[in-house]
């Protein structure tokens, strides 16, 4: 992500070859094709450094979301577009989005899912094509709760019971 951080700034600022050079080092350290057009947010990560991650030039990646290796963020044969991905969605390895979709913020796509059709917020999508396995009453706290950011509770034994205090 650093390397296409720099490479994207270099760009805006109208520096001619040097954003094609880090593009190609990514892909040759990677095996990876993050173009320096395409729009990530800040705090999004990919997972095992972004091994064989492909992202179209014209998608869209929200702020902090988990993009695992293997991953396709690409567009359809005569369809115009790219995939856009909300905020704090996590991208199972291997999954393919595909056309010009919308992913809602806090969405879980599952390893392997192909999604062909846009996801609601807060919804888990597995399979092929992808379906929906769960949506999601409260996806902020769900995400909170798997990502281990709540928290911890004070131990039962920690505070005596009234009973017990004078």
């Amino acid at each position: 992500m650093t390397l296409y951080r720099v490479a994207r700034g270099l760009k805006k600022r109208g520096v001619p070859l040097l954003p094609a050079v880090l593009r190609k080092a990514i892909y040759y350290l990677h095996s990876s094709y993050i173009p320096e057009d395409a729009e990530i947010g800040e705090g999004t990560q990919l997972g095992y450094g972004g091994i064989g991650v492909v992202i179209h030039r014209a998608a869209k990646v929200g702020k902090n979301c988990l993009i695992s290796q293997q991953v396709t963020l690409g567009g359809r044969s005569g369809l115009e577009g790219a995939p856009v991905i909300g905020d704090y969605v996590r991208i199972g390895a291997g999954a393919k989005i595909l056309g010009n979709i919308r992913i809602g913020d806090f969405a879980v796509i599952g390893a392997n899912a192909v999604v062909l059709k846009d996801v609601a917020p807060g919804t888990v999508v597995a399979g092929v094509p992808a379906k929906v396995i769960r949506q999601d009453p409260d996806p902020l706290t769900t995400y909170q709760r798997e990502m281990g950011l709540l928290p911890q509770r004070a131990p039962l034994s920690a505070v005596p019971p009234a009973s017990m205090r004078q």
